[in-house]
Protein backbone atom coordinates (compact mmCIF):
# COMPACT_ATOMS: atom_id res chain seq x y z
CA UNK A 1 0.00 0.00 0.00
CA UNK A 2 1.20 3.48 -0.68
CA UNK A 3 0.57 6.45 1.72
CA UNK A 4 -2.52 9.29 0.81
CA UNK A 5 -1.54 12.70 -0.04
CA UNK A 6 -3.27 13.75 3.31
CA UNK A 7 -1.63 11.11 5.31
CA UNK A 8 0.54 13.17 7.98
CA UNK A 9 4.00 13.15 7.50
CA UNK A 10 5.38 11.49 10.82
CA UNK A 11 3.85 8.38 9.70
CA UNK A 12 6.17 5.18 11.29
CA UNK A 13 7.59 3.98 7.43
CA UNK A 14 8.85 7.38 5.56
CA UNK A 15 7.69 7.45 1.99
CA UNK A 16 10.69 7.68 0.35
CA UNK A 17 12.30 4.21 1.19
CA UNK A 18 9.82 2.43 -0.84
CA UNK A 19 10.81 0.55 -3.76
CA UNK A 20 10.17 1.92 -7.23
CA UNK A 21 10.91 1.26 -10.40
CA UNK A 22 12.68 3.71 -11.87
CA UNK A 23 15.02 4.10 -8.86
CA UNK A 24 15.53 7.60 -9.14
CA UNK A 25 11.52 8.97 -8.54
CA UNK A 26 9.06 7.83 -5.96
CA UNK A 27 5.10 7.35 -7.14
CA UNK A 28 2.89 9.76 -5.58
CA UNK A 29 0.94 7.98 -5.93
CA UNK A 30 1.17 6.21 -9.74
CA UNK A 31 3.91 4.49 -10.58
CA UNK A 32 6.24 5.11 -13.43
CA UNK A 33 7.13 2.79 -16.40
CA UNK A 34 9.53 -0.06 -15.29
CA UNK A 35 13.34 0.21 -15.42
CA UNK A 36 14.11 -0.31 -19.15
CA UNK A 37 10.93 1.18 -21.20
CA UNK A 38 11.75 3.98 -23.16
CA UNK A 39 9.57 6.09 -25.23
CA UNK A 40 8.82 5.48 -28.66
CA UNK A 41 11.85 7.16 -30.26
CA UNK A 42 9.67 7.28 -33.48
CA UNK A 43 6.98 9.80 -31.09
CA UNK A 44 9.57 12.04 -29.36
CA UNK A 45 10.23 15.58 -30.85
CA UNK A 46 13.59 16.22 -31.01
CA UNK A 47 12.96 19.80 -30.07
CA UNK A 48 10.63 19.03 -26.75
CA UNK A 49 13.78 16.60 -25.38
CA UNK A 50 16.44 19.87 -26.02
CA UNK A 51 13.64 22.05 -24.12
CA UNK A 52 13.68 19.43 -21.21
CA UNK A 53 17.52 18.51 -20.98
CA UNK A 54 18.28 22.46 -21.04
CA UNK A 55 15.90 22.99 -18.21
CA UNK A 56 16.87 20.51 -16.23
CA UNK A 57 20.60 21.45 -16.26
CA UNK A 58 22.23 19.80 -19.35
CA UNK A 59 24.93 21.69 -21.19
CA UNK A 60 24.28 22.28 -25.03
CA UNK A 61 28.22 21.88 -25.89
CA UNK A 62 28.04 22.06 -30.09
CA UNK A 63 27.54 19.62 -32.53
CA UNK A 64 27.26 19.77 -36.34
CA UNK A 65 24.80 23.00 -36.80
CA UNK A 66 21.59 22.28 -38.11
CA UNK A 67 22.02 18.90 -38.00
CA UNK A 68 22.17 17.76 -34.17
CA UNK A 69 23.66 18.86 -30.76
CA UNK A 70 25.75 17.28 -28.21
CA UNK A 71 24.36 17.30 -24.30
CA UNK A 72 26.51 16.76 -20.96
CA UNK A 73 24.83 16.16 -17.65
CA UNK A 74 24.92 18.65 -15.05
CA UNK A 75 28.10 19.41 -13.74
CA UNK A 76 30.58 17.55 -16.40
CA UNK A 77 32.96 19.75 -17.26
CA UNK A 78 33.43 18.05 -20.46
CA UNK A 79 31.64 15.55 -23.04
CA UNK A 80 34.44 12.56 -21.57
CA UNK A 81 32.91 13.76 -17.40
CA UNK A 82 30.05 12.16 -17.89
CA UNK A 83 27.03 10.46 -20.62
CA UNK A 84 27.25 12.22 -23.70
CA UNK A 85 24.18 12.68 -25.78
CA UNK A 86 23.90 13.08 -29.90
CA UNK A 87 20.42 14.94 -30.19
CA UNK A 88 19.31 15.51 -33.72
CA UNK A 89 17.82 19.11 -34.57
CA UNK A 90 14.86 17.90 -36.51
CA UNK A 91 13.40 13.99 -37.91
CA UNK A 92 14.05 14.97 -41.27
CA UNK A 93 17.39 13.42 -41.42
CA UNK A 94 17.27 9.45 -42.45
CA UNK A 95 19.58 8.82 -39.41
CA UNK A 96 17.53 11.28 -37.03
CA UNK A 97 15.63 8.32 -35.45
CA UNK A 98 18.38 5.73 -34.62
CA UNK A 99 20.26 8.83 -32.79
CA UNK A 100 17.00 9.72 -30.62
CA UNK A 101 16.90 6.13 -30.08
CA UNK A 102 20.93 6.08 -28.53
CA UNK A 103 19.84 9.00 -26.93
CA UNK A 104 16.92 7.78 -25.21
CA UNK A 105 18.78 4.43 -24.17
CA UNK A 106 21.76 6.92 -22.56
CA UNK A 107 19.47 8.37 -20.31
CA UNK A 108 17.82 5.37 -18.99
CA UNK A 109 21.31 4.46 -18.26
CA UNK A 110 22.12 7.55 -17.11
CA UNK A 111 22.93 7.82 -13.55
CA UNK A 112 22.51 11.83 -13.36
CA UNK A 113 19.02 11.66 -11.36
CA UNK A 114 17.87 14.68 -13.83
CA UNK A 115 17.89 11.77 -17.04
CA UNK A 116 14.98 10.17 -15.05
CA UNK A 117 13.09 13.07 -14.67
CA UNK A 118 13.63 14.17 -18.26
CA UNK A 119 12.08 10.28 -19.69
CA UNK A 120 9.27 11.23 -17.65
CA UNK A 121 8.50 14.27 -19.31
CA UNK A 122 8.95 12.36 -21.99
CA UNK A 123 6.90 9.73 -21.39
CA UNK A 124 4.12 11.54 -19.87
CA UNK A 125 4.00 15.50 -20.94
CA UNK A 126 3.88 16.87 -17.35
CA UNK A 127 4.09 20.71 -16.34
CA UNK A 128 6.80 20.44 -13.48
CA UNK A 129 6.54 22.28 -10.07
CA UNK A 130 9.98 22.43 -8.01
CA UNK A 131 10.17 23.02 -4.54
CA UNK A 132 13.60 24.52 -2.74
CA UNK A 133 13.94 24.62 1.10
CA UNK A 134 17.22 26.63 2.41
CA UNK A 135 17.50 24.78 5.03
CA UNK A 136 20.45 25.42 7.86
CA UNK A 137 23.54 23.65 7.83
CA UNK A 138 23.11 23.61 12.14
CA UNK A 139 19.94 22.10 11.30
CA UNK A 140 22.15 18.60 10.71
CA UNK A 141 22.40 18.60 14.68
CA UNK A 142 25.39 16.44 16.29
CA UNK A 143 27.57 14.20 14.77
CA UNK A 144 26.08 10.83 13.78
CA UNK A 145 22.58 12.43 13.57
CA UNK A 146 22.86 14.12 10.34
CA UNK A 147 20.84 11.43 8.19
CA UNK A 148 17.77 11.27 11.06
CA UNK A 149 17.88 15.20 10.84
CA UNK A 150 18.00 15.01 6.65
CA UNK A 151 15.26 12.86 6.62
CA UNK A 152 13.09 14.86 8.94
CA UNK A 153 13.62 17.80 6.05
CA UNK A 154 13.20 15.42 3.51
CA UNK A 155 9.49 14.53 5.44
CA UNK A 156 8.44 17.90 6.21
CA UNK A 157 9.52 19.10 2.41
CA UNK A 158 7.44 16.16 1.23
CA UNK A 159 4.50 16.98 3.44
CA UNK A 160 4.57 20.76 2.92
CA UNK A 161 4.22 19.70 -1.33
CA UNK A 162 1.81 17.71 -0.60
CA UNK A 163 -0.79 20.07 1.14
CA UNK A 164 0.09 22.78 -1.98
CA UNK A 165 -0.58 20.42 -4.27
CA UNK A 166 -3.78 19.91 -2.64
CA UNK A 167 -4.42 23.71 -1.98
CA UNK A 168 -4.12 23.67 -5.70
CA UNK A 169 -6.74 21.36 -7.03
CA UNK A 170 -9.09 22.36 -4.19
CA UNK A 171 -8.87 26.00 -5.67
CA UNK A 172 -9.86 24.21 -9.34
CA UNK A 173 -13.01 22.55 -7.60
CA UNK A 174 -14.07 26.04 -6.04
CA UNK A 175 -12.54 29.49 -4.88
CA UNK A 176 -13.10 29.61 -1.49
CA UNK A 177 -10.73 31.31 1.68
CA UNK A 178 -11.62 27.52 3.78
CA UNK A 179 -12.61 24.71 2.20
CA UNK A 180 -12.49 22.62 5.19
CA UNK A 181 -13.54 18.95 4.59
CA UNK A 182 -15.49 20.13 1.04
CA UNK A 183 -14.32 18.83 -2.09
CA UNK A 184 -11.82 16.91 -0.30
CA UNK A 185 -11.99 13.38 -2.06
CA UNK A 186 -12.36 14.84 -5.68
CA UNK A 187 -9.18 16.96 -5.03
CA UNK A 188 -7.25 13.96 -4.05
CA UNK A 189 -8.77 12.02 -7.03
CA UNK A 190 -6.84 14.49 -8.76
CA UNK A 191 -3.58 14.12 -7.65
CA UNK A 192 -3.19 10.47 -8.13
CA UNK A 193 -1.28 10.85 -11.46
CA UNK A 194 1.40 13.23 -9.71
CA UNK A 195 5.10 11.61 -9.92
CA UNK A 196 7.98 13.16 -7.12
CA UNK A 197 11.37 12.73 -7.29
CA UNK A 198 13.57 11.71 -3.68
CA UNK A 199 13.78 14.80 -2.02
CA UNK A 200 17.51 14.76 -0.38
CA UNK A 201 18.42 16.23 2.46
CA UNK A 202 15.11 17.99 2.31
CA UNK A 203 16.60 21.01 0.01
CA UNK A 204 14.84 20.25 -3.20
CA UNK A 205 11.99 18.40 -4.71
CA UNK A 206 10.39 18.12 -7.98
CA UNK A 207 6.80 16.88 -8.92
CA UNK A 208 4.99 16.15 -11.92
CA UNK A 209 1.95 16.66 -13.15
CA UNK A 210 0.47 14.62 -16.41
CA UNK A 211 -0.94 17.56 -18.31
CA UNK A 212 -4.14 15.36 -19.13
CA UNK A 213 -4.93 15.55 -15.72
CA UNK A 214 -2.84 18.03 -13.71
CA UNK A 215 -2.89 21.27 -15.96
CA UNK A 216 -5.32 22.92 -14.34
CA UNK A 217 -4.29 22.16 -10.75
CA UNK A 218 -0.73 23.42 -12.00
CA UNK A 219 -2.15 26.73 -13.99
CA UNK A 220 -4.81 27.52 -10.61
CA UNK A 221 -1.12 26.92 -8.71
CA UNK A 222 0.74 29.28 -11.29
CA UNK A 223 -1.87 32.01 -10.15
CA UNK A 224 -2.57 31.24 -6.00
CA UNK A 225 1.29 31.19 -5.61
CA UNK A 226 1.97 34.55 -7.10
CA UNK A 227 -1.35 36.05 -5.87
CA UNK A 228 -0.14 34.82 -1.92
CA UNK A 229 3.66 36.72 -2.77
CA UNK A 230 2.12 39.97 -3.90
CA UNK A 231 -0.28 39.77 -0.88
CA UNK A 232 2.44 38.98 1.58
CA UNK A 233 4.03 42.53 0.10
CA UNK A 234 0.86 44.55 0.66
CA UNK A 235 0.50 43.72 3.93
CA UNK A 236 3.79 44.13 5.17
CA UNK A 237 3.61 47.05 3.22
CA UNK A 238 0.70 48.48 4.52
CA UNK A 239 -0.57 46.41 7.09
CA UNK A 240 -3.84 45.73 5.15
CA UNK A 241 -5.36 42.15 4.58
CA UNK A 242 -7.35 43.57 1.76
CA UNK A 243 -5.47 41.48 -1.01
CA UNK A 244 -6.04 38.51 0.84
CA UNK A 245 -9.66 38.73 0.45
CA UNK A 246 -9.09 39.91 -3.81
CA UNK A 247 -6.61 36.61 -3.54
CA UNK A 248 -8.81 34.16 -3.02
CA UNK A 249 -10.19 34.52 -6.90
CA UNK A 250 -7.07 33.84 -7.88
CA UNK A 251 -7.08 30.65 -5.67
CA UNK A 252 -5.44 31.08 -2.57
CA UNK A 253 -7.26 29.35 0.74
CA UNK A 254 -6.61 28.89 4.35
CA UNK A 255 -5.24 25.61 2.77
CA UNK A 256 -2.74 27.55 1.07
CA UNK A 257 -1.53 29.89 3.48
CA UNK A 258 -1.19 26.62 5.60
CA UNK A 259 0.71 24.75 3.24
CA UNK A 260 3.36 27.85 3.05
CA UNK A 261 3.16 28.07 6.16
CA UNK A 262 4.46 24.51 6.21
CA UNK A 263 7.07 24.94 3.63
CA UNK A 264 8.71 28.24 5.05
CA UNK A 265 9.13 26.85 8.97
CA UNK A 266 12.56 25.58 9.78
CA UNK A 267 13.48 27.14 7.03
CA UNK A 268 15.85 30.46 5.83
CA UNK A 269 14.16 30.42 3.06
CA UNK A 270 11.63 28.97 0.23
CA UNK A 271 11.31 28.98 -3.19
CA UNK A 272 8.82 27.78 -6.02
CA UNK A 273 8.89 27.45 -9.68
CA UNK A 274 6.91 26.07 -12.08
CA UNK A 275 7.53 24.93 -15.87
CA UNK A 276 4.96 23.69 -18.34
CA UNK A 277 5.38 20.72 -20.10
CA UNK A 278 7.02 21.71 -23.90
CA UNK A 279 5.17 19.25 -25.35
CA UNK A 280 1.65 21.19 -24.49
CA UNK A 281 3.00 24.51 -24.71
CA UNK A 282 1.91 27.25 -22.47
CA UNK A 283 -1.43 27.84 -20.99
CA UNK A 284 -3.63 30.72 -21.77
CA UNK A 285 -3.43 33.45 -19.76
CA UNK A 286 -0.08 32.33 -18.10
CA UNK A 287 3.40 33.51 -18.69
CA UNK A 288 6.17 31.29 -20.92
CA UNK A 289 8.18 30.87 -18.02
CA UNK A 290 6.51 32.02 -14.77
CA UNK A 291 9.28 33.39 -12.10
CA UNK A 292 9.94 31.76 -9.24
CA UNK A 293 7.82 32.57 -6.33
CA UNK A 294 9.82 32.70 -3.04
CA UNK A 295 8.77 32.77 0.66
CA UNK A 296 10.67 33.31 4.20
CA UNK A 297 9.95 33.45 7.52
CA UNK A 298 9.30 37.14 7.69
CA UNK A 299 6.40 36.28 5.95
CA UNK A 300 4.62 33.85 8.33
CA UNK A 301 2.67 36.74 10.41
CA UNK A 302 0.82 37.55 7.46
CA UNK A 303 0.23 34.41 6.31
CA UNK A 304 -1.17 33.20 9.78
CA UNK A 305 -4.00 35.61 9.91
CA UNK A 306 -4.71 35.41 6.37
CA UNK A 307 -5.38 31.81 7.36
CA UNK A 308 -7.26 32.57 10.52
CA UNK A 309 -8.92 35.54 8.77
CA UNK A 310 -10.10 33.25 6.10
CA UNK A 311 -11.21 30.67 8.43
CA UNK A 312 -13.34 33.10 10.06
CA UNK A 313 -14.91 34.54 8.20
CA UNK A 314 -16.29 31.90 5.99
CA UNK A 315 -19.75 31.61 5.98
CA UNK A 316 -22.22 28.41 7.18
CA UNK A 317 -23.95 27.32 3.50
CA UNK A 318 -28.13 26.18 3.76
CA UNK A 319 -27.76 22.89 2.18
CA UNK A 320 -30.58 20.01 1.41
CA UNK A 321 -28.61 16.35 2.10
CA UNK A 322 -28.78 12.82 1.26
CA UNK A 323 -27.25 10.98 3.66
CA UNK A 324 -26.85 7.24 4.97
CA UNK A 325 -27.07 6.76 8.78
CA UNK A 326 -24.09 5.34 10.10
CA UNK A 327 -23.97 6.36 13.59
CA UNK A 328 -26.27 7.01 16.21
CA UNK A 329 -25.96 8.12 19.95
CA UNK A 330 -27.50 9.63 22.66
CA UNK A 331 -27.40 9.60 26.55
CA UNK A 332 -30.63 7.81 27.27
CA UNK A 333 -33.47 5.73 26.12
CA UNK A 334 -35.67 9.27 24.89
CA UNK A 335 -34.58 12.45 23.93
CA UNK A 336 -32.33 14.43 21.09
CA UNK A 337 -29.84 12.68 19.51
CA UNK A 338 -26.47 12.40 17.77
CA UNK A 339 -26.41 11.38 14.26
CA UNK A 340 -23.56 11.11 11.95
CA UNK A 341 -24.49 10.82 7.94
CA UNK A 342 -22.51 9.68 5.19
CA UNK A 343 -23.28 11.70 2.54
CA UNK A 344 -24.78 10.49 -0.75
CA UNK A 345 -25.68 14.02 -2.13
CA UNK A 346 -26.50 17.35 -1.29
CA UNK A 347 -22.95 18.70 -0.01
CA UNK A 348 -18.86 18.08 -1.37
CA UNK A 349 -18.15 16.20 2.21
CA UNK A 350 -17.83 12.86 2.78
CA UNK A 351 -19.52 12.69 6.45
CA UNK A 352 -21.64 15.41 8.64
CA UNK A 353 -22.58 15.00 12.40
CA UNK A 354 -25.90 16.95 13.63
CA UNK A 355 -28.03 17.00 16.47
CA UNK A 356 -31.87 15.97 15.95
CA UNK A 357 -34.59 16.18 18.19
CA UNK A 358 -36.29 12.74 19.84
CA UNK A 359 -39.16 12.31 16.80
CA UNK A 360 -36.31 13.21 13.69
CA UNK A 361 -33.66 10.95 15.40
CA UNK A 362 -36.58 7.98 15.41
CA UNK A 363 -36.93 8.49 12.12
CA UNK A 364 -33.21 8.36 11.20
CA UNK A 365 -33.23 5.56 13.81
CA UNK A 366 -35.73 3.48 11.60
CA UNK A 367 -34.30 4.12 8.54
CA UNK A 368 -30.64 2.86 9.49
CA UNK A 369 -32.19 -0.60 10.65
CA UNK A 370 -34.30 -0.58 7.55
CA UNK A 371 -30.96 -0.05 5.13
CA UNK A 372 -32.40 3.59 3.81
CA UNK A 373 -30.93 6.85 3.32
CA UNK A 374 -32.98 10.45 5.33
CA UNK A 375 -32.86 13.80 3.70
CA UNK A 376 -31.97 16.40 5.91
CA UNK A 377 -32.07 20.37 5.56
CA UNK A 378 -29.75 22.82 7.34
CA UNK A 379 -26.70 25.11 7.51
CA UNK A 380 -23.01 23.15 6.85
CA UNK A 381 -21.20 25.13 9.39
CA UNK A 382 -17.33 26.04 8.35
CA UNK A 383 -16.82 26.14 12.55
CA UNK A 384 -15.95 22.72 12.11
CA UNK A 385 -14.51 22.59 9.00
CA UNK A 386 -18.03 22.30 7.10
CA UNK A 387 -18.41 18.64 8.94
CA UNK A 388 -21.50 19.79 11.26
CA UNK A 389 -24.87 20.52 10.26
CA UNK A 390 -26.73 22.75 12.43
CA UNK A 391 -30.68 23.82 12.22
CA UNK A 392 -31.59 20.23 11.17
CA UNK A 393 -34.98 20.23 10.13
CA UNK A 394 -37.04 18.08 7.64
CA UNK A 395 -35.66 14.73 8.10
CA UNK A 396 -37.16 12.05 6.31
CA UNK A 397 -36.26 8.59 5.02
CA UNK A 398 -35.70 8.66 0.75
CA UNK A 399 -37.49 5.56 -1.14
CA UNK A 400 -34.65 3.66 -3.05
CA UNK A 401 -35.39 0.93 -5.42
CA UNK A 402 -33.99 -2.40 -3.92
CA UNK A 403 -30.90 -2.65 -5.94
CA UNK A 404 -29.90 0.45 -4.40
CA UNK A 405 -31.18 -0.14 -0.96
CA UNK A 406 -28.40 -4.14 -1.41
CA UNK A 407 -25.73 -1.34 -2.36
CA UNK A 408 -26.25 0.44 0.46
CA UNK A 409 -26.11 -2.21 3.39
CA UNK A 410 -22.90 -3.79 1.53
CA UNK A 411 -21.14 -0.48 1.40
CA UNK A 412 -22.40 -0.25 5.41
CA UNK A 413 -21.02 -3.78 6.07
CA UNK A 414 -17.56 -3.56 4.34
CA UNK A 415 -16.92 -0.44 5.99
CA UNK A 416 -18.33 -1.31 9.29
CA UNK A 417 -15.01 -0.40 11.84
CA UNK A 418 -14.73 2.94 9.79
CA UNK A 419 -17.79 3.42 10.82
CA UNK A 420 -17.87 2.82 14.28
CA UNK A 421 -15.33 5.54 14.66
CA UNK A 422 -17.02 7.73 18.06
CA UNK A 423 -19.21 10.73 17.08
CA UNK A 424 -18.26 12.44 19.72
CA UNK A 425 -15.51 15.39 19.62
CA UNK A 426 -14.24 17.30 16.66
CA UNK A 427 -12.84 15.52 13.79
CA UNK A 428 -9.17 16.42 12.55
CA UNK A 429 -8.88 18.53 9.34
Amino acid sequence: MHRPMDEPADSTIPSGTRPHPSETMTHWPTALPPLGDIPDPARVDPAVLGALLDRHGWHRRGGAAGRYSRWTPPGAAAPSGGTSLLVPDTTAFPDSEDLLGEALTALARSAAPSAREVLVSLAVPSDEIRWWRDVPDGAAGPAGAAGAAGWTAAEQLRAAARQILLAGALAVRARTGFHGARHRRRALATLEGVLVGPAPGGRDLTACLPVETGRAVAVRLCHALHATREAIDFQRATGGMEAFDSAVEAGVSRELTEAVIALVRGSEGTRISLAWAPAAGTPEGCPARPEPVEFSPGDLPALRRAGARYRRDEPAVAVRITGAVVRLRRSGPRGAGTVRLRVLAGAEVPHVRLELDEEAYRIAGHAHLVGLPIRVEGRLESRGGFRRLTRASQVVPVQVDEAERDRLMKSLQENVDYFEEACTGEEPE
